[in-house]
């Protein structure tokens, strides 16, 4: 992102219509690498790893996916669960059911087609403008963050299920930054922040930051860190993300030197993912 010096930026790189650089084209790069793993799936009947999904169940998911971004950006806004991450899989699964389409050919274009709807769509707008998605309330520039967020889980689950290369880089894991912070109070677990009193400082490497606080288990998530935090965390760009989306353990992580925390209580450290459900 943008240093917020240039004539015509905001604080945070933005021009005005515009996304920051990286969110304006990094979506169609990842659904054209996405588009190939599909087209050279030798079966998409086969199961993808750590999902309920087959591979052509999953694509299918994104072309919808991909779609709604589309209309949501365009400022129609569409209904799809309650926002919570057990209420959008419900919504996910009666969309599939209402989807008959499977094969890898006509999905890749699908994707790639409807990554570029959006990309219109957004082009043609405020980036500032307030739309309704299905994770709450957010801006284009939030939009295009859960944009490719959601599109890097799903090409890592597919790289995963075909065992080729993932398109996860440090560069793509740091545009996740605006929306994760914008989810993270969505997705808190109550069960395991209840009573909990922690300030956290996270740094990614490289760069990349924020902080959250909870107050009796409630969060507040912010770009900025909390005064006196408790724990400092700094974790490798693509290993947070992968964390943040289920698909990666903690515990890996720590054991490969991806995740460091010190501070007054370094002990919070291993509890910090523990707090959040992957959106």
């Amino acid at each position: 992102m943008g240093s917020g010096t240039d004539q015509g930026r905001d604080v945070r790189g933005v021009c005005p219509g515009h996304l920051p650089d990286g969110l304006a084209d990094t979506p169609h790069a990842t659904a054209e690498e996405i588009a190939g793993l599909l087209r050279g799936a030798p079966d998409t009947g086969a199961a993808v790893p750590g999902l309920v999904w087959t591979v052509g169940e999953l694509a299918a998911h994104l072309a919808q996916a991909n779609e709604l971004m589309a209309d949501v950006a365009a400022g129609r806004p569409r209904r799809h669960g309650d926002g919570t991450p057990e209420g959008i899989a419900a919504a996910n699964e009666q969309a599939l059911d209402a989807f008959g389409e499977r094969q890898a050919e006509p999905l890749a274009a699908m994707i790639v087609a409807r990554t570029e709807a959006y990309l219109d769509a957004v082009a043609s707008h405020s980036a500032e403008e307030t739309l309704l998605t299905p994770m709450g309330p957010m801006n284009r520039v939030v939009l295009g963050s859960y944009f490719l967020t959601h599109m890097l889980g799903h090409g890592f689950d597919l790289a995963r299920a075909l065992h080729r290369p993932h398109m996860v880089d440090r560069a793509r894991a740091r545009l996740t930054l605006p929306f994760l912070v914008e989810a993270m109070p969505r997705v808190t677990d109550a069960a395991a922040t209840a009573g909990l009193d922690a300030r956290y400082a996270v740094r990614l490497w490289g760069g990349g930051r924020f902080g959250v606080t909870f107050t009796d288990g409630t969060a507040a998530v912010g770009h900025e860190f909390p005064d006196r935090p408790d724990c400092t965390i700094s974790i490798e760009p693509v290993t947070f993300l992968l964390m943040a989306l289920g698909r990666c353990s903690p515990a890996g992580a720590m054991a490969r030197g991806r995740v460091l925390a010190w501070g007054r209580r370094p002990w919070l450290g291993p509890r910090f993912p523990e707090c959040f459900t992957a959106p």
